[in-house]
């Protein structure tokens, strides 16, 4: 999901559970990050380009 390793799983006595729920529905990083520069690009009157 781009975030680091163990962001969520290396949290001391963080059951499985609750690791989903602290995840929940989020967009991950790099689809809002190409969202926003999207956003920014058509702002702009240019195209976004992706990551290679």
């Amino acid at each position: 999901m781009g975030l680091p390793a163990g962001h969520v799983t290396a949290v001391p006595g963080l059951s499985r559970t609750a690791q989903l729920r602290a995840l929940g529905n989020g967009v991950v990083p790099q689809q809002a990050a190409h969202a926003l520069r999207a956003l920014l690009a058509r702002s702009a009157g240019t195209t976004a380009r992706t990551a290679a």
